[in-house]
């Protein structure tokens, strides 16, 4: 775990953090501007050897250089000279100095926070690159740098409750975001619906468990089975690892609720396609089908431990996706739980069955503001927006302005998307009430018009498909590691943080 803390007193780390800016003259020439935000700084003997190195300024570039009361400086860039840098500009420039920290044990960091919301950025940003995962590494482990432990900002704001506050907030925030992150990177070996289960019973009692508002329950096969869970079935029954059903309850503690929220996060532990078997490449990837459940249950966490003041009933449905002389077979028709049926055209469109016994499952709770749920559904959603951006799907337009608020806030990126009314017909099915795959083209929609069927329309609902964004298969860039990314924790804390 890494601290976080504050200070506007004297630099007590041998590595300091500040920013650079690059400005442009008249004469086009490039020249830079070294932010350290409140700490004063000599950066006349330093510009022209920023030159020599040939420094820019632009985003995700960090330069060591030798410092002189300081053993390092890091210069992380900022992108272009501004009055007032955007948060999540400082969240990455504080992620990618980070990151490039690994081996050392504490730093300083020095950027132009002007407000609390900036000074919030810098620290989430500096604890959420401090990350890394070597679990599973044998002979090779000790040559592995660990992130950095001690964490500081200097800011002229440090005595302030409100600034500590935020310290403790971007805490939390980085230690389940890295709970979610290794979750995502486990291997299936190792990552079973059972074990998942167990690694979040385990997360939740070192959290505090019921003295901070936090209770957990787990539903085995034979009582899936028993109370018509269809869809979590189904998708399970195929793998020699059963399926399972976890629920997080948070009450907060000495406080009247002001909001109730459903979270609703898919656990796919491990993903093949069942009998519509994926191809080989790019299935080592499918262990990163249950970072919807691994998000909504580490927000709760979070949330808990931040004691913010609102209610949240959590379910996370998890099942292994396997191919066996029991999975379920193409034109199988099951019944989800509350009795509608389902002809399972395509057992690789498993997400939407157990997230349909999910939702269903969540309404029985009384009083609802709003459900939620997160899942890596559709390879559809990555050629709509990308590997860095989220879709958003609603049936009520006030909801998913809120939620898009605290993405903003937050520093995720998510994206409204429609639910065309004239794609439903699609999923109309011959012999059940539906079927689990339609149309093609929109695919990422048609999976939301699915969901919506299982969802009261009185209920303010937010869908929201993560699939290109969780799992970064690409460069490390910013705080964002290789591997799982903890996509959706943060908007999901800040939207009970708002309200």
């Amino acid at each position: 775990m890494t601290t976080i803390r504050l200070t506007d007193g004297i630099v007590k780390d041998d590595v300091l953090v500040v920013g650079l800016a690059s400005k442009v003259g008249k004469s086009a020439k490039a020249s830079f501007q070294i932010e350290s935000g409140d700490l004063p700084f000599d950066t006349k003997p330093l510009l022209q050897a920023l030159s020599d190195l040939g420094a820019t300024g632009k985003a995700d570039e960090v330069i060591k250089v030798a410092g002189i009361t300081t053993r390092l400086i890091i210069f992380t860039g900022l992108g272009k000279v501004s009055s007032s840098y955007d948060s999540e500009v400082l969240r990455r420039a504080a992620g990618a100095a980070a990151r490039s920290l690994a081996g050392h044990a504490s730093a300083t960091f020095a950027l132009p926070a002007k407000d609390l919301r900036s000074l919030s950025a810098i620290a989430e940003g500096a604890g959420l690159g401090s990350y890394l995962f070597d679990s599973f590494r044998g002979s090779t482990k000790d040559a592995q740098k660990s992130p950095l432990k001690n964490i500081t900002l200097f800011s002229l704001l440090a005595p302030t409750p409100a600034a500590k506050d935020a310290a403790h907030s971007a805490e939390v925030i980085a230690t389940y975001t890295h709970l979610v992150r290794d979750l995502i990177n486990t291997p299936p070996s190792h990552l079973t619906p059972e074990s998942f289960c167990a690694a979040i019973s385990d997360a939740v009692k070192v959290a505090g468990g019921a003295s901070v508002g936090l209770k957990v329950s787990v539903m085995n096969e034979s009582q899936l089975k028993s109370k018509g869970f269809g869809g979590i079935t189904a998708v399970g029954q195929g793998s020699i690892n059963p399926p399972r059903f976890l629920n997080i309850t948070y009450t907060p503690k000495g406080a009247t609720p002001q909001k109730k929220y459903a979270f609703v996060g898919k656990g796919i532990t491990f993903d093949t396609g069942g009998l519509a078997l994926k191809p080989a490449l790019g299935m080592e990837a499918m262990k990163s089908d249950m970072s919807g459940a691994a998000a909504v249950c580490a927000a709760t966490i979070a949330i808990a431990l931040l004691k913010l003041p609102v209610a949240i009933e959590t379910w996370a449905p998890l099942a292994e996706n396997m191919v066996s002389e029991n999975a379920t077979r193409p034109s199988d028709v099951i019944t989800i739980y509350g009795g509608k049926t389902v002809e399972v055209l395509n057992p690789d469109a498993e997400g939407r069955l157990v997230l349909a016994d999910a939702l269903v499952k969540a309404q029985e709770t009384s009083d609802l503001d709003g459900i939620i749920d997160v899942a890596t559904l559709t390879g559809a959603q990555v050629v709509a927006l990308g590997t860095r951006t989220s879709a958003v799907m609603t049936n009520n337009e006030d909801f998913s302005a809120t939620f898009l608020r605290a993405t903003e806030i937050a520093g995720e990126s998510f994206w409204p998307m429609p639910l065309p009314v004239e794609l439903r017909s699609s999923l109309d099915s011959p012999v059940a009430d539906m079927a689990n795959i339609g149309d093609r083209m929109g695919g990422m929609l048609v999976a939301g018009l699915f969901l919506k069927e299982f969802v009261s329309e009185d209920l303010p609902w937010l869908h929201l498909d993560i699939a290109g964004p969780a799992f970064n298969e690409g460069a490390p860039h910013g705080y964002t590691p290789v591997g799982g990314t903890g996509i959706a924790l943060r908007s999901l804390v800040e939207l009970a943080r708002g309200q």
